[in-house]
């Protein structure tokens, strides 16, 4: 019987990238909702030495929610949007430590109702933090996935709705980082390395040229 060619393609990127997960550092559920709120317009690296210094005083609900947003500022410049990104943080500090006693929901909706937080954090949270299924969609992912014919799509929640229909649930997480480690070493936005890619045979972008 013929192998799923998407099957093949999840196969052959396990291979390439067997240390693929989340470069992130965090040492508890909220400093991981933290680095991935972090985590948008911004490398892990810009996001590792933010956290770095944020996560020496203020790793809490409590303690994030009662510091000031200017030294909030001042603790994350070097992110991409921080001001913004100081705003939400605060925000959702606030609400995790008075709505949910300083816990971080293990719920998506949730997740979804905190500033901040769209549909690729929550992902992200449930899949790397709670062990559950999730596919968050970053640029890598929506680039890689569409290069590669796996969707059609335009935007995040499309590819991310798509995927989760063509890979099974308990690949969900997975996907999601190899795609992310395929994007950011050898299928890059601007001079992706086709000649040295596992996934040649595979690749739309490759036949259509």
């Amino acid at each position: 019987m013929k192998k799923d060619p998407n099957a093949i393609i999840l196969d052959k990127l396990r291979d390439e990238y067997p240390d693929a997960g989340t470069m992130l550092n965090f040492s508890s559920l909220f400093e991981l909702l933290i680095a991935v709120v972090l985590s948008a317009q911004s490398t892990d690296e810009q996001v590792n030495r933010a956290t770095a210094r944020l996560f020496k005083q203020f790793n809490t609900a409590d303690k994030l929610a009662a510091l000031e947003l200017t030294e909030l500022e001042d603790m994350i410049k070097g992110v991409g949007i921080f001001r913004n990104k100081a705003k939400h943080i605060k925000q959702l500090a606030s609400i995790i430590q008075d709505k949910y006693q300083g816990e971080v929901p293990a719920d998506f909706d949730k997740l979804l109702e905190l500033p901040g937080v769209g549909r690729k954090t929550a992902n992200v949270i449930m899949a790397v933090g709670f062990k559950q299924p999730g596919l968050g969609v970053d640029t890598h992912v929506q680039r890689v996935a569409n290069r590669l014919g796996l969707v059609q799509t335009k935007t995040p929640e499309q590819t991310e709705y798509s995927l989760k229909q063509l890979i099974p649930k308990k690949h969900w997480s997975e996907a999601h980082h190899l795609l992310i480690f395929h994007g950011r070493r050898i299928c890059k936005a601007r001079k992706p390395d086709c000649h040295n890619c596992v996934l040649q045979k595979q690749c739309a972008r490759n036949f259509a040229k």
